[in-house]
């Protein structure tokens, strides 16, 4: 289990633990929450001894960073793609052509400027312990997240999305995902953490229904932009509560 877990984490984030293949890590993709939880950890107990220190402004901005450094703005990129497809006028092969371009559009830059600014301003809101069970509940919640849009999503196009679609077919992976995601949140987050899944569900859905119309289906850059919208809806949820 711990080699599964590592070729995992070694996709979503910089740290090299694993060299395993794409098909590989595509048939742990349940085990997505898990990282999550340690991403959370890690990042959460950094904010949480920063709060004791710094400014509450200066320790999101500081979380966000180190956020950013540990999963290597991988999804974030997919965020900034995702925006300028959307935006471009014409076919939905238009659009696909337009998330795959290296180059990031106006449209890009203007989803990154607004997202940052949003984790930023939501996560400066809470402090201490209450700023640790934010990190970690919206981080097991976004890596949730792409599971849940590739067990309900179709590939828009043959890529490295594709194996992740095909895998997450399989209700079973779906609820063992749910399981390692449920327990924490409900425990951690209680009633404040079920509405946050509840908001999390959501937004995946709207996403999807955006991205099979605009693009015929589910890219990885969809994958990495739910990953995003969910962290940043599930704390702005935690911090309105």
């Amino acid at each position: 289990m711990f080699k599964q877990i590592g070729s995992v984490f070694s996709f979503l984030t910089i740290l090299p633990t694993s060299n395993s293949t794409l098909d590989d890590i595509a048939k742990y993709m349940y085990l997505f929450p898990v990282v999550g939880i340690i991403i959370g950890i890690l990042v959460g107990s950094f904010g949480f001894g920063l709060s004791f220190l710094l400014d509450p402004i200066i320790v999101s901005f500081l979380v966000v960073v180190s956020i950013a450094i540990i999963t290597g703005i991988h999804h974030a990129d997919g965020l900034a793609d995702f925006a300028d497809g959307l935006m471009v006028k014409g076919n939905k092969q238009k659009k696909l052509n337009a998330m795959k371009d290296l180059s990031t559009g106006s449209a890009g830059v203007v989803a990154i400027v607004l997202y940052l600014i949003g984790l930023v301003v939501a996560i400066s809101l809470t402090t201490g312990f209450d700023l640790f069970k934010a990190i970690l509940i919206s981080e097991i919640l976004a890596k949730f997240s792409m599971v849940l849009m590739a067990s309900l999503g179709n590939s828009a196009s043959l890529g490295s999305n594709s194996p992740f679609m095909k895998i997450m077919k399989d209700k079973k992976k779906l609820m063992a995902a749910f399981l390692i995601m449920i327990i924490p949140v409900a425990i951690l987050g209680e009633t404040t953490g079920l509405v946050m899944l509840g908001v999390t569900f959501i937004v995946t859905l709207i996403i999807l229904v955006i991205s099979n119309r605009s693009f015929g289906g589910i890219t990885g850059d969809v994958l990495g932009s739910t990953n995003e919208l969910t962290r940043l809806a599930s704390l702005m949820v935690f911090v309105s509560l």
